[in-house]
């Protein structure tokens, strides 16, 4: 396998309300929901770095795409990283995320290995950690 990952689906239970947290809370660019002619069709994609992209598709629709039973989802199945240039930069994305009702489950910090990170979770419990790495180049 080549390890080349070009999506990130995120299940989301209100297709409209993670729209306006990820378009207009965090910024992120967008064309709006898609494929709404479509049963089990309606998604919405964001543009990350060259050549990935974020989705949202409902929780629901990606059970009946997979075949798999919905089942409550746990936060801590994994992270999303966002690492960034500087501590500063961790302070502005989580008060932007704040300000867009994601919860805040860490507040920026000094970490333990000499980076700086904080947590936040979006309207549908899925955790991003914002981070200042030294030993990362972003």
């Amino acid at each position: 396998m080549n390890p080349h990952i070009t999506v990130i689906t995120l299940g989301v239970d209100d297709l409209e309300r993670s729209l306006l947290f990820y378009r207009d809370g965090l910024g992120l660019p967008t064309k709006g929901i898609v494929g709404q002619e479509f049963e089990h069709g309606a998604v919405a994609f964001f543009d990350l770095q060259a050549g990935v992209k974020l989705a949202i598709w409902n929780r629901k629709d990606i059970a009946y795409d997979t075949k798999i039973n919905q089942i409550v989802p746990s936060p801590t199945e994994f992270t999303i990283g966002h690492n960034v240039g500087s501590k500063e930069e961790v302070d502005r994305v989580m008060e932007q995320a704040r300000k867009a009702n994601a919860t805040i489950t860490v507040p920026p910090h000094d970490t333990f290995w000499g980076g700086y990170s904080g947590y936040f979770q979006d309207p549908d419990g899925h955790l991003w950690e914002i981070v200042w790495n030294p030993n990362m180049e972003v």
